[in-house]
């Protein structure tokens, strides 16, 4: 059985510091622009990812063993995954809440697509979203290619384009350009599946 939260740190928020319930937590962090916190099992791993500050600990590039990189986030997040059937093949992808597991939205299949589209188009889609409805939540993905992607807003897949993806390289495009009109900094997090497990968004097809 997974471990839950007892401590949240939030170094950016209406009070920056440690809290012991999530519902504290939630009234320093919800709706406040870039927001910065994480769950953690202990008072002392809080106590020390507070001093380190968030970019150690709560970053896209965190890939450590660290107590903190082994927490599972806490609060509500969007999670997205793709799934891909060949390479390339019938391709898929979706986005999910983290707490309520709520499939928020689902694209596909698409013809001739390969799983690292996928992702890409997973997380653009769930920026987007949410920039539309006016929410804001963390977006987590556990494709490191793709989120190397959106950083350099540019879909690095060498898929070569054919009349049956055709739709899929519209929407590349598209995706390219509404990173390319936004500069802002994306609460965009990689997922540790080796320490919290699959992510919720993942299709189960393994």
């Amino acid at each position: 059985m997974a471990k839950k939260n007892r401590f949240y740190v939030v170094w950016q928020g209406r009070k920056p510091g440690i809290y012991s319930s999530w519902e504290a937590c939630k009234a320093e962090v919800q709706a406040f622009e870039s927001a910065r916190y994480m769950g953690f099992e202990t008072q002392k791993e809080a106590e020390q990812a507070f001093k380190e500050g968030w970019k150690k600990h709560y970053s896209l590039k965190n890939k450590t063993n660290s107590p903190a990189s082994k927490a599972r986030p806490g609060g509500e997040a969007l999670t997205v995954d793709a799934a891909c059937s060949g390479n390339p093949g019938k391709m898929e992808y979706r986005g999910v809440l983290l707490q309520s597991g709520k499939e928020i939205f689902r694209e596909g299949p698409f013809e001739e697509g390969t799983n690292n589209i996928g992702e890409f188009l997973a997380i653009v889609h769930a920026l987007a979203l949410l920039e539309k409805r006016n929410i804001r939540l963390p977006v987590y993905s556990d494709s490191a290619n793709a989120l190397l992607w959106v950083k350099k807003k540019k879909c690095g897949t060498k898929l070569t384009a054919s009349p049956q993806n055709a739709e899929l390289f519209r929407l590349i495009s598209r995706a390219e350009q509404w990173l390319l009109s936004h500069n802002q900094e994306f609460s965009l997090y990689k997922w540790d599946t080796k320490a919290w497990g699959e992510i919720p968004a993942d299709f189960g097809r393994k």
